[in-house]
């Protein structure tokens, strides 16, 4: 069982920065096997993804934050970050982190934390 706590969340005025942890434990040594990925939920919204970033590196984002966000880990930490720049209200949620990872033979693992807020407002 992978635990994930996230950190870092907050209130900051628009255009500025937060910089989101997601540290992970009990994974036993295999948190680089580990797809991380941010989500983040809106009130009143569907949770949705914001970025990925798979055991080899791989990026995705969504169209919203590209350019702006940007995922990373250290595998030797066991933690996954997101820095969020140019912030804006739109970008106002909970955000959550998530780990997902299939074994070879097709056993699937998901794991999400219980997220950190993020208000974006004057």
């Amino acid at each position: 069982q992978v635990q994930l706590v996230e950190s870092g969340g907050g209130l900051v005025q628009p255009g500025g920065s937060l910089r989101l942890s997601c540290a992970a434990s009990g994974a036993g040594g295999i948190f680089g096997f580990y797809t991380m990925g941010w989500y983040r939920q809106a009130p009143g919204k569907q949770r949705e993804l914001v970025a990925t970033i798979t055991k080899g590196g791989d990026t995705n984002y969504a169209d919203s934050v590209k350019g702006r966000f940007t995922i990373s880990r250290d595998n030797i930490k066991n933690t996954a970050y997101l820095q969020m720049n140019s912030l804006n209200p739109e970008d106002t949620a909970d955000y959550f982190c998530r780990a997902e990872h299939v074994t070879d033979v097709g056993i699937p693992y998901d794991f999400w934390g219980q997220g950190t807020q993020v208000t974006v407002s004057s």
